[in-house]
């Protein structure tokens, strides 16, 4: 495992090059893998074992997932099983269902959790708040995680075009003296780009905080805020949506996803240039205690609570498709539809 300096802080930092996928492949060569939920994480990462040669099974309820994952080349019976049977059959029981669903399914897939057998997870948020989600695995077992860094659809197109997406790793308990080995080996078969170490309780602290702020919650925020602004001042839709996300995300983003922040500044207009250098300060110092707030939601378990209570409603999905039916007709995601529709890879 490598160490690398990231501005000043040492952090351990495994590649494929240092772990290949050949040795992932002999750590895991007796291992029956059983990925539990077919939902967002579960294809991507159990197309992606497979196409890598590991032996995998899936485990779903019946339905329309069920079906999709009949879709995707799993055989009932051999490669696809119920979720008690997948989790009975399997050495590694990788558990990718909602934390909602980990929640309903945990009492019934316990009982399959027998010795020397690792639990798998891809967030950190059963184990972590165990307190709130009973989650609390046997002594014997290893319990261990991979977290990739974007959707499960990323994760498997980004396989697809032979590059992978970043994960970081941890082991929160090794009953076996194999939970690390296993752990990587899981990571490289998944197709990750990069490994980097953390702990199930940083990762979901940092992960609740990000997908609340600058990855979703905090990006609406804003988009909304200048959109709205714009269009009370009498700029046309297109004109407000265009400034407001377009740029950004078709323009923008690859610049500083590419060479950062300071190369797309370097490489914008003088305008530009002095107007982000001397509003960047006034917006941190607006957002900042906002962060902070968030932050302490999340830290305290605030936030878990809330979406543990959220979504053991019996109409939760009802309300959630309200509230995402209200997103997706608002008027800046209507405008959107167009602008996509106009790109010229469309035209």
């Amino acid at each position: 495992m490598a160490q690398l300096n990231f501005g000043g802080v040492i952090e351990n930092v495994m590649t494929r090059d240092e772990f290949p996928l050949d040795k992932a492949r002999e750590i895991l060569k007796d291992e029956t893998i059983a990925v539990i939920g077919y939902g967002v994480q579960g294809p991507g990462q159990a197309l992606n074992l497979r196409d890598n040669g590991f032996n995998v099974i899936v485990g779903q309820r019946p339905g329309k997932t069920y079906e999709k994952a009949v879709a995707d080349g799993w055989v009932p019976g051999e490669t696809l099983f119920g979720i008690e049977e997948a989790a009975e059959r399997g050495t590694i029981v990788m558990c990718l269902l909602s934390d909602a669903a980990v929640l309903a399914v945990w009492p019934s897939l316990k009982p399959h959790l027998t010795a020397g057998k690792a639990l798998y997870f891809s967030h950190g948020f059963a184990i972590t708040w165990s307190d709130r989600t009973g989650c609390v695995p046997p002594a014997d077992i290893d319990v261990i995680m991979v977290a990739p860094k974007g959707s499960g659809t990323t994760v498997r197109s980004l396989y697809l075009e032979g590059r992978g997406i970043n994960a970081s790793f941890a082991v929160e308990q090794d009953a076996t003296g194999r939970a690390l080995d296993r752990t990587l080996a899981l990571g490289i078969g998944i197709g990750s780009g990069y490994l980097f170490e953390t702990t199930f309780q940083r990762e979901a602290v940092s992960d609740l905080t990000g997908e609340r702020g600058s990855l979703m919650g905090a990006v609406q925020g804003l988009f909304l805020a200048q959109y709205e602004v714009l269009r009370e001042n009498g700029h046309t839709p297109s004109e407000a949506f265009n400034e407001t996300v377009e740029e950004l995300t078709q323009s923008l983003m690859p610049l500083f996803a590419a060479k950062g922040m300071d190369w797309m500044y370097a490489n914008c207009s003088t305008t530009a240039q002095r107007g982000a250098l001397d509003w960047m300060g006034p917006f941190h110092d607006a957002i900042k205690p906002v962060m902070q707030q968030l932050y302490a939601s999340v830290k305290s378990g605030n936030e878990a609570q809330i979406s543990i209570d959220s979504n053991s409603k019996p109409d939760y999905r009802e309300g959630l498709e309200k509230e995402l039916t209200a997103l997706r007709e608002s008027e800046m995601w209507r405008t959107a539809v167009t602008v996509r529709q106009l790109r010229p890879e469309n035209n």
